[in-house]
Formats: structure tokens, sequence, C-alpha cells
């Protein structure tokens, strides 16, 4: 684990079934490209790809909820088999209060990843709440974990790793990657 994580905290990344991820700086590093025709880029980091994917593998749902709107976003969903996405989330705890309805969920069950003053409310209301490490300065008051890696830059990738080792996951969902030939 990348920190020391003191018994409390590790007692609720164990609840974790649910990781919920904001986009614009948390998976991405919160730049937003237009091309001269206006058709919007984002820059998304293959590792915390894998990160999710790792996560998914050990039985642990993800889901998107951002404030805006992009294509862009549902592409990489669909590429990571995320199926929830909620986008123009004005409000993001309506949003998760739906995601946790509809999952059978308690907010302890779930952990979020925000980095910009909008996911406060959220952040104190999910179980384990995570912050990129070039989050606004506010917004880390109000989280127990705060990445070493920048949003965009594989911090979703180290809280994905973090809950698997965490939870005694890690050598199960990778073991086949350590498998020698015979």
């Amino acid at each position: 684990m990348p920190k020391k994580l003191s018994l409390h905290l590790i007692e609720k990344i164990k609840s974790v079934k649910l990781l919920i991820l904001d986009v614009d700086g948390v998976m991405t590093d919160g730049r937003i490209i237009y091309d001269d025709d206006g058709k919007e880029t984002k820059v998304f980091d293959v590792k915390d790809g894998h990160g999710i994917k790792l996560l998914m593998r050990a039985g642990i749902d993800v889901a998107i909820i951002t404030a805006r709107e992009s294509s862009v976003v549902l592409h990489r969903a669909k590429n990571l088999g995320i199926e929830i996405v909620c986008q123009k989330a004005m409000d993001k705890v309506a949003a998760f209060e739906g995601i946790i309805d509809k999952k059978q969920l308690s907010p302890a069950d779930v952990a979020f990843i925000g980095d910009e003053l909008v996911d406060i409310p959220l952040l104190r209301r999910v179980g384990f709440a995570a912050s990129v490490s070039d989050a606004v300065k506010d917004v880390k008051k109000y989280v127990d974990y705060v990445t070493v890696k920048s949003g965009g830059y594989g911090a979703v990738r180290e809280v994905c790793e973090l809950i698997l080792k965490a939870q005694g996951r890690w050598d199960e969902v990778t073991a086949r990657y350590f498998l020698s030939k015979a």
C-alpha cells in the first residue's frame, strides 16, 4: 500500500463494494481540449483503466458520476465495462442515492474519488472518501485518503490497488500475471 494506513481506515476500505469516480481531474488531469470543430478530447491513463478492471475482476463495481456531459466519457466507460454512468449530475448526492438504491448498498459500502468543491457533499456521505493529490485544498479536508499520484496520472490505479490490498484480494486478482511457465 502506498501509505501507512490506520486500522480504522483499513476497516472502512474492507467494506467497499462500489467505487464511484469523478471524471475531470480524477480520471483525467482536468484539462479539456477542443479541436477547431469543437470536438472534445480527454486523455485517460491506461494504468488507471487496468486498476479499474482489476477491481471489477474482484467483484467490486465501478460507477461514474460527473457534473459535465461528454461522449468521450461514455466511450471510456464502455471500453472499461462500466455500466453506471451519471452525467450532468449537478447534484452528485442525488445520483449517488439512486445508484445505491438500485444496487441495494449502504453509503458505508461505497468509495468515491473527487477533486473539486462540487464533490464535497458526496465525499462526506460515502464510507471511504479519497481525493487526488492535486485536488482543491478544501476538498482534502473531507477525505480519508489523499493519493500520492495526481488526477489522470495513476491516482485511480492507486486507490484501486489500495482497496484490493486492504481487502486481501490483490494476490488473487493478479496471480495470473505472476504464474511461471512450467
